[in-house]
């Protein structure tokens, strides 16, 4: 009897069960992206936190999240290093923070790949959770750095999903989603596009919705 009950205990605290996803949020910094435009991805990434059905599902399933700004071959930072949400507290002050986070870079190439690698690098410091997902957002196709799909064959090699949200400009077509969709993501990931850094906020709560809810049934 004890051993049955000690084998259901063990089920409850297991890894998949006390962190559903780690979900790594990399926000494009490079030369493309003006202050404003900044401003608009640090406020949208906090309004889409705040919005009530994610922060639901973060306090229940426990989710870790990060944050990682990106430019160059050589510029990626973590701004905001892993917590795990537990209570509703926690997704107030992770948005509020996310909010005020100083910009990393300026004046910076675009590099993609090597935000990546960069991001990959640090999923061995998230805390022990069923799925690992980076999140890349950008505004540009790469103009330095190695190829993003070298880090789309790693990844998938770890485990690891990722998605992407493509900001385009208007007249331009999608030649951020297109490269998105054929070099950046993964097998089981997917792009959602923002017409415009306006529609940053409300892409970026649709994305993580759909990122962090479960399927069930």
């Amino acid at each position: 009897m004890f051993r049955v009950f000690a084998a259901s205990l063990a089920l409850l605290v297991s890894p998949a069960r006390a962190c559903e996803t780690a979900l790594l949020l990399a926000i494009d910094v490079s030369n493309s992206i003006d202050p404003a435009e900044y401003a608009i991805q640090v406020e949208g990434l906090a309004f889409a936190l705040r919005d009530p059905e994610i922060a639901a599902i973060l306090v229940e399933d426990r989710i870790a999240l990060a944050v990682l700004q990106w430019s160059g071959p050589a510029h990626q930072a973590i701004t905001l290093g892993w917590q795990q949400i537990t209570e509703p507290a926690d997704v107030s002050a992770f948005a509020s923070a996310a909010e005020r986070m100083e910009r990393a870079f300026v004046l910076s190439d675009t590099a993609p790949g090597a935000a990546l690698q960069a991001a990959l690098d640090h999923m061995a410091a998230a805390p022990a959770c069923g799925r690992q997902v980076i999140d890349i957002s950008g505004d540009g196709t790469p103009n330095s750095g190695p190829s993003a799909s070298a880090a789309r064959v790693r990844a998938e090699r770890m485990g690891v999903t990722i998605n992407g949200l493509a900001i385009e400009g208007p007249g331009h077509g999608l030649p951020v989603t297109n490269y998105y969709r054929q070099v950046l993501i993964t097998r089981d990931g997917f792009v959602l596009t923002a017409r415009s850094h306006l529609a940053y906020a409300e892409t970026m709560r649709r994305k993580i919705l759909r990122e962090i809810a479960r399927v069930l049934g």
